[in-house]
């Protein structure tokens, strides 16, 4: 089954999270389709807007710990870390359909996005303390320009899940819907912006995010070095063990 549904129309490519039955948690596979289609709608002239979006009832879980376990990134050119920049350097304008439980990676990658909307159930989190590792998509950076730091903090170092109306209040997200208006809400702004002038469109994100990029790829380098190197780290292997064995995990020793 594709687990990445793609669909392009009227000048919009819908990239869908499809994997509702494991909460849309993102394997190799996964992000080895969502790279290449990112790589191939930059060049593409019939893409002008793309669009992420998961089911009314989940975004998506974050990465599929098991799959993880098995094949953990091994370098920059890992199809996760190609994922991540790719998000990061689309000069096309980039939206997000959030409903359900964003966590992790399912709350990263929108601070790339240049519109997000969100259901009113949309639960975000990033709990990468609590699995024995760092932010990641240069989140550390990101997350406390839009939240400022306190907030941050409380996000980062607790890892605990925060609302739809707190992403709104603190401006990760640019409208709070109903869950089963959301997606297509995005897609109707999305075709907004792609019958506007594409070259206006690219100029004007660029002038906006363009002093700041080479700041987010070198965070993103960054964290991926700790990441990778936590991964094999006794408080990481700890959590993710706990976490298959369906257990509370014990950093005492960690």
């Amino acid at each position: 089954m594709n687990e990445i549904l793609s669909q392009s129309e009227a000048g919009v490519l819908t990239l869908t999270f499809h994997r509702v039955e494991r909460k849309n948690s993102i394997n190799v596979a996964m992000y080895d389709a969502l790279a290449t289609a990112i790589e191939r709608a930059v060049d593409d002239a019939a893409t002008r807007v793309l669009l992420i979006q998961g089911h009314e009832t989940v975004f998506s879980a974050g990465n599929d710990i098991e799959d993880f376990l098995r094949n953990p990134p091994a370098g920059k050119d890992s199809p996760v870390f190609r994922f991540l920049r790719g998000i990061a350097t689309f000069p096309k304008p980039l939206l997000a359909a959030v409903c359900g439980p964003a966590v992790g990676v399912g709350t990263t990658l929108l601070f790339h996005c240049d519109l997000v909307y969100a259901g009113d159930n949309a639960a975000f989190s990033v709990p990468f303390v609590n699995l024995g590792l760092c932010p990641e998509a240069a989140s550390s950076l990101l997350l406390p320009q839009t939240f400022g730091y306190h907030r941050a903090a409380e996000a980062l170092l607790l890892g605990e899940p925060f609302m739809a109306e707190a992403a709104l209040e603190v401006g990760l997200v640019n409208r709070v819907l109903p869950p089963t208006e959301c997606n297509a809400f995005a897609q109707q702004q999305a075709r907004k912006l792609a019958a506007k002038p594409l070259s206006s469109l690219i100029t004007t994100k660029q002038l906006m995010k363009g002093a700041q990029q080479e700041a987010v790829l070198r965070r993103m380098d960054e964290e991926g070095a700790h990441f990778r190197r936590m991964l094999g780290e006794p408080a990481a292997r700890e959590a993710m063990t706990a976490f298959m064995e369906k257990r509370k995990p014990d950093f005492s020793a960690c």
